[in-house]
């Protein structure tokens, strides 16, 4: 249904909306911040715009929030954390409960609006509203199951108690590339644990946020537990609350970069921290691979969201007897990805989120092919509106250069042949970072044996895809510290207390 529904009088007060025209209605979507239950404007009034990638067309103006208005959420969420943390956990979880049937009910909107603000496909933007429920459902059935621990002592006299209390006020800032799922995987385990939450979205792509908080305050999460504080200056919204002792946890997606920064503001105050940042994930096809059904997960693995996903495959490592069926099957599934505007029905591969976005690509396709590597498929830019690069693909690029090493973010695919199986793994592990790892084997002792071996949080053996609520998500080295979803997502936001009981 069209959002006009959410505009409940009784709910609201008059707040800053807008209009978005999809072809099944108007979708009213809120554009303010969201501090102490109201929708508002910025106190100096400061807006900044947000593109559709597609066309470059403004499609909304957003409350561009002051280090002020941060520090005033912060300072409510702070007065609520107290009464929000003795709220019982069935409460909660009838609360999120709520939120996943608002996601499935209002699938349509949301998804035509990520479309048109971050480029992706309607049918992945609906695969991701999809996903942010389940998130949402999953919080919501651990949530009341949590156990404690009560046991004697080994030594006698006295019984080791354990319980579960929440960290504090949670400030979660979320990437623009998953602009609803990674809210949802971050706000669902913070309040389910009775947590509340500052969540500042990527200026980007801002609106699946808002109406994400929208629909969790028409779910029953309470004023003051929850707050959007949009900014188009990050670092220094950061800095103003990373400053304050009152803020309990940090929970970042992003760069590397950016995350080490963070790491250290949260040190002044020893302060919890989760962090998922970069990564260069290999595709590892072994020489006993099905190269034909390695190719089809590559494809995914690769080309997902046109390659902006911190999980995508950076580096396709493939042992040479099986490269050239590889590489065969593979081209011929690029050729029939779809270029076009993400709202358009039957595309695969969107534009790119902005013009930096690209530029940085393309200059990572430049400097490959300057030191050597092979264009296989596309690489020339289309002109025209819109942030597009079709999907390329490169071979015998560098393990030294700038495509190899750094994440790619874009569609490109960059493939490598290994003289062995070992070989394959040791260029998988050639890497400061290790989030996520693919493995392509018909032989579940070598499937084992190298899963046990590849540097990542995270291996997905003959599957493209890893993300799972009832699975953790996280990296180890450069890719981060912490666990999203799984029985550990909402401990996560919370202390484990242990009381020693005389008896």
């Amino acid at each position: 249904m069209p959002l006009t529904s959410w505009k409940d009088p009784f709910l609201m007060k008059p707040s800053p909306w807008t209009s978005l025209s999809a072809p099944h209605g108007q979708i009213e979507v809120p554009t303010g911040l969201f501090i102490g239950g109201e929708w508002r404007v910025a106190s100096n009034n400061n807006t900044f715009e947000v593109q559709n990638p597609a066309d470059e067309t403004v499609i909304a103006a957003v409350a561009d929030a002051s280090p002020e208005d941060a520090l005033e959420a912060l300072s409510v969420a702070t007065s609520v954390q107290k009464e929000w943390g003795a709220t019982t956990t069935r409460h909660r979880s009838n609360i999120l409960r709520r939120a996943y049937d608002l996601l499935i009910e209002r699938k349509e909107d949301i998804a035509w609006v990520m479309s048109s603000e971050m480029g992706k496909p309607l049918a992945e933007a609906r695969g991701e509203v999809q996903v942010s429920a389940d998130y949402i459902q999953w919080y919501s059935e651990q949530v009341p199951q949590q156990r404690g621990g009560y046991s004697d002592a080994p030594n006698g006299g006295y019984k080791i108690i354990t319980t579960h209390q929440p960290v504090g006020p949670s400030y979660l800032v979320t990437p623009w590339n998953f602009p609803l799922s990674m809210g949802a995987r971050k706000a669902g385990a913070a309040l389910a644990a009775g947590c509340t939450v500052l969540i500042k979205p990527a200026a980007l792509t801002p609106l699946s946020t808002h109406m994400f908080v929208q629909l969790l305050h028409e779910a029953g999460v309470p004023e003051g537990a929850l707050h959007l504080i949009t900014t188009s200056s990050a670092s220094r919204q950061s800095k103003a609350l990373m400053s304050r002792p009152t803020l309990r946890k940090i929970s970042f997606t992003g760069s590397t970069a950016v995350g080490t920064t963070l790491l250290k503001q949260a040190a002044d105050h020893v302060m919890a921290s989760s962090m998922e940042l970069g990564g260069n994930g290999p595709f590892v096809v072994l020489s006993d691979a099905d190269p034909v059904e390695a190719a089809s997960g590559a494809v995914v693995a690769k080309f997902r969201n046109a390659g902006q996903v911190c999980v995508a495959a950076n580096r396709i490592i493939v042992e040479k007897s099986v490269a050239p069926a590889f590489r065969e099957a593979f081209l011929a599934k690029v050729a029939q990805l779809k270029i076009g505007p993400g709202t358009e029905e039957g595309v695969d591969i969107g534009p790119l989120v902005d013009e930096n976005q690209r530029n940085n690509v393309r200059k990572l396709l430049e400097d490959a092919i300057g030191q050597g590597a092979v264009v296989l498929a596309g690489g020339e830019t289309a002109p025209g509106a819109g942030y597009f690069l079709p999907p390329t693909v490169v071979a015998n690029a560098s393990l030294d250069s700038a495509i190899a090493t750094n994440e790619i973010f874009g569609p490109i695919a960059s493939i490598y042949e290994a003289e062995s199986d070992d070989q394959a793994i040791e260029i998988a592990n050639g890497t400061p970072f290790g989030l996520v790892s693919y493995l392509y084997t018909r032989d579940i002792n070598k499937a084992i044996q190298a899963a046990e071996r590849l540097e990542s949080g995270m291996v997905g053996i003959n599957r493209p895809v890893v993300a799972d609520p009832a699975a953790p998500f996280g990296g180890i080295k450069a890719s981060g510290l912490g666990k999203e979803g799984g029985h550990s997502g909402i401990e996560e936001y919370q202390i484990e207390k242990y009381i020693a009981l005389t008896v």
